[in-house]
């Protein structure tokens, strides 16, 4: 009777490694817009975080956020320094949720803080579990450690 679902528990598992891909591909996906429209009109961004968000150092807060956004493309896509480039992230998802999207309510619709909310969740799991099997971090720690 147990065999059956331990059958299922090990199938599914065998699927983490494309699971923590799949979200780390749809993660980069969602953060190259955004850093994209920043780097191609920064002086824009600056005048947003100023003006708008009335963010205290603005110029040195769009260059955080527009790197932070731009180095999490690439290193999401490629899981190198998952972990890491996932801490900062999680910041700017906190910063985006409280002063841009939080008057809103939680619908994505009326531009609420649902979807920021779902990409902090899956940035927390990749940060806690790892980018998974098919990354450049499980690579160079198998092939550098002799570990993952």
């Amino acid at each position: 009777m147990h065999k059956i679902p331990q059958a299922i528990i090990k199938l599914l598992r065998s699927f983490q490694g494309l699971s923590l891909l799949l979200m780390r591909f749809i993660l980069a996906y969602g953060f190259y817009e955004p850093a994209v429209r920043k780097l191609s009109n920064f002086d824009a961004t600056v005048a947003w975080f100023t003006n708008t968000l009335h963010l205290p150092y603005p110029y040195w807060n769009a260059v955080l956020a527009t790197t932070t956004e731009a180095l999490g493309v690439v290193f999401l896509a490629l899981g190198l320094k998952t972990r890491l480039i996932c801490i900062p992230l999680m910041v700017t998802m906190l910063v985006a949720i409280t002063m841009v999207h939080w008057k809103n309510g939680f619908a994505a619709s009326a531009s609420g803080y649902e979807i920021p909310l779902y990409y902090f969740i899956m940035l927390f799991v990749l940060a806690t579990t790892g980018p998974g099997k098919y990354s450049l971090d499980e690579t160079a720690l198998k092939k550098w450690f002799g570990t993952n």
